[in-house]
């Protein structure tokens, strides 16, 4: 992946930003997400309308997305990932789906098709 097509990382040097800085400092979300939560773009807003960091997430949320797939998209602690989401989520940008407490995500058929699923994506 390149720099352009990542603005927060540079080919060699890695990471331009340190993930405390992308979420102001704060490490506690507003939202309620799990990294298992689906989140998904609303429409509401345009990624032109938010800073850097909000509209790469924003981008990724076009089609249902876990909060840990836009934190390995986006190369950031699941944390910083989180915070940016509830940001998007405080200002209707996105929603959040909360996983299926009925799943067991201890179940190996489950923990395959996610990464099959992951795989795909690549």
């Amino acid at each position: 992946m390149s720099s352009f097509e990542h603005p927060l990382l540079d080919d060699d040097a890695g990471p331009l930003v340190r993930p405390y800085t992308v979420s102001n400092g704060r490490t506690a979300p507003t939202a309620k997400l799990d990294l298992l939560s689906l989140v998904r773009s609303t429409g509401q807003l345009r990624p032109s309308q938010l800073e850097a960091e909000h509209a790469e997430a924003l981008l990724l949320c076009r089609e249902p997305i876990s909060v840990a797939e836009v934190s390995a998209h986006l190369r950031l602690p699941a944390m910083v990932i989180k915070v940016l989401l509830s940001d998007l989520v405080d200002v209707g940008a996105i929603i959040a789906q909360a996983p299926d407490p009925a799943v067991d995500t201890t179940d190996q058929t489950v923990l395959e098709a996610l990464l099959n699923g992951l795989q795909r994506r690549l």
